[in-house]
């Protein structure tokens, strides 16, 4: 084995991403041979890595891919000790971590996995990997707002990408985003006068929140799980992917919202762990299993409904078992 990153050996051995390992690094939590290395130091197979004095072993980890619907006042965060974390929800037996984050009061979408080489690839901005988001607000939207909002607005000193916006009712709209700027959508409805009052994810890429009820997991699907690596292929894991240039995009705000491009499909296959016999999963204290279905891709149609996505089943979808804890909305 060829020296490599500390922290893609940590993340290699599914225990969690490369950021997180950065920060497991810095707080000390990791000892190489007995001894604290320091962030970007390089690591052999003959090397002893321990995080909180755990031996980390890097041998054939088989891949894990797992798609959850999230509720709300969930945490996304791998800190078993903080309460209503996503991991102890969703009750996995291996060890996961979650590829990006939603805010705790969001609901929807969102990926766990072991691979913590395919996080970047998918959350980086430059990849211009899409999500999508069903928002609600406190007051009417106008075409004005679907305008300034699709053509950037001016958050944490710098302008958003522009991006697709569709009214879909009166305090309702469907966004697409290339970006994962800390609660984005939130800060640019905040700088227009608007609060969110409902936020949902109901997309990653080809990925749909179609047909996983609130509070449940399945385990992507190997079609799926083909279409997302060569959806990634070429997508970069390091910073130069973030578009290092501030945007200028709200300088010229355009009439219309730029349409959406799907990406990719999701044709029915069977489920795994990248090769592996169909599994589902329930969250802890949730209902019945999701299995697996086709996942579709939407389709911009300018201010109509019609346009949008699936976007999953309310919180009654959520099976016989009753909310779990930590599921309620704060």
């Amino acid at each position: 084995m060829e020296p490599i990153r500390l922290n893609k050996f940590i993340s290699d051995s599914g225990y969690c991403s490369r950021r997180e390992a950065d920060k497991m690094i810095e707080q000390g939590r990791v000892t190489v041979n007995g001894k604290r290395p320091e962030v970007g130091a390089k690591v052999t197979a003959k090397d002893k890595v321990r995080v909180d004095g755990n031996l980390l072993e890097v041998d054939a980890v088989e891949p894990v891919y797992l798609l959850l619907n999230k509720p709300p006042g969930i945490e996304t965060t791998t800190d078993t000790s903080q309460k209503d974390n996503i991991i102890s929800f969703t009750n996995y037996p291996e060890r996961i971590f979650p590829v990006g984050r939603l805010d705790k009061d969001s609901e929807g979408l969102i990926i766990l996995t072991n691979n913590g080489d395919i996080v970047n690839k998918i959350l980086r901005a430059g990849n211009k990997h899409e999500k999508e988001y069903i928002v609600t607000v406190d007051k009417p939207i106008s075409q004005d707002f679907v305008e300034r909002m699709s053509s950037g607005v001016s958050i944490l000193g710098v302008n958003t990408k522009k991006c697709f916006v569709e009214q879909l009712g009166p305090n309702k709209f469907r966004i697409i985003l290339t970006q994962g700027m800390n609660r984005q959508i939130r800060r640019m409805c905040e700088a227009l006068g608007y609060e969110v009052q409902t936020l949902q994810r109901t997309r990653i890429m080809h990925l749909s929140l179609s047909k996983i009820s609130l509070g449940q997991w399945r385990n992507m699907t190997d079609a799926e799980v083909t279409e997302m690596m060569r959806l990634v292929e070429h997508s970069t894991k390091t910073e130069e992917a973030s578009g290092g240039k501030k945007s200028n995009a709200a300088k010229a705000a355009p009439a219309k919202s730029p349409r959406p491009k799907p990406q990719g499909s999701s044709p029915a296959g069977k489920s795994g762990r990248a090769g592996g016999g169909a599994k589902s999963g329930k969250s802890a204290g949730f209902g019945k299993r999701d299995k697996p279905k086709n996942s579709g891709t939407a389709k911009g149609s300018r201010g109509a409904a019609k346009g949008s996505p699936s976007t999953g089943r309310g919180r009654g979808a959520a099976g016989k078992g009753g909310a779990a804890k930590g599921g309620k909305r704060r």
